[in-house]
């Protein structure tokens, strides 16, 4: 059995050291904390910073209409996409139209009570894309039929709030290309300007979950994960 000693006033040394020892743990333990709390608020900073900076992408003016392209893509997703893509291509500003991610079920029909005055000479330049769900499937497919068309440049048009990932997803498929952004802005997105967004919360919340969206999207790029080869025969069934 151990033997406790005890100091003159009858106090045991061991538990004094004991207290000691607790004292010093804590104080790590608060330090550790610190460092912690200190990390995920450096954190919280540059997501902050870099929802300001997402921000002004949204806020983007399309490029110059007088440009041309090869082609031109509209994504799904709403009517003011597809009708701003008709009405480039009736201002001859691309040779062909793709409507990436159509619901197998949509036809012409369907597709010319969307827009306005459809000519039908423009019919036969005008592609429906009914393989891709997502935007990287969107990516995938536009990059296959710029390919079998031999176009080297496009013009991508989408919802604003929606191109910093789009545009990140075209670029990172198709490199070599050139991709001029041309953002719509739905009457749905309420949107003001830089310093007065956040007062109309759904769009807020529709920002904040394509900012978290296109950190993911840039995070998967930079580490080089996800699938580059596109085979129409495994997507999904709309």
């Amino acid at each position: 059995m151990g033997i406790a000693r005890f100091d003159s006033r009858g106090g045991n040394r061991f538990g004094d050291v004991d207290r000691l020892l607790d004292g010093a743990k804590n104080f790590e333990a608060v330090a550790v904390m610190k460092k912690i709390l200190y990390a995920f608020a450096v954190l919280a900073c540059l997501w902050i910073a870099g929802l300001m900076r997402f921000n002004a992408l949204v806020n983007r003016k399309p490029v110059s209409e007088s440009l041309q392209t090869e082609a031109i893509i509209a994504l799904t997703g709403g009517t003011e996409r597809l009708s701003a893509a008709v009405n480039l291509l009736k201002q001859g500003k691309a040779q062909k139209l793709l409507i990436s991610g159509v619901d197998r079920k949509v036809d012409w029909m369907n597709l010319a009570q969307t827009v306005d005055e459809l000519p039908p000479e423009l019919i036969d330049r005008i592609t429906l894309g009914h393989v891709a769900c997502n935007t990287t499937e969107n990516a995938l497919e536009s990059r296959d039929w710029m390919t079998r068309n031999g176009f080297k440049s496009l013009r991508l048009v989408t919802a604003s709030y929606h191109m910093p990932r789009s545009y990140a997803e075209f670029k990172n498929v198709m490199p070599e290309m050139v991709i001029l952004p041309h953002p719509v802005f739905p009457q749905t997105f309420t949107y003001s300007s830089w310093c007065c967004w956040w007062k109309w919360r759904g769009s807020t919340a529709l920002i904040v979950s394509e900012y978290t969206k296109y950190l993911f999207v840039s995070l998967r790029h930079l580490l080089g994960w996800g699938n580059t080869v596109f085979n129409p025969a495994e997507v999904c069934r709309k």
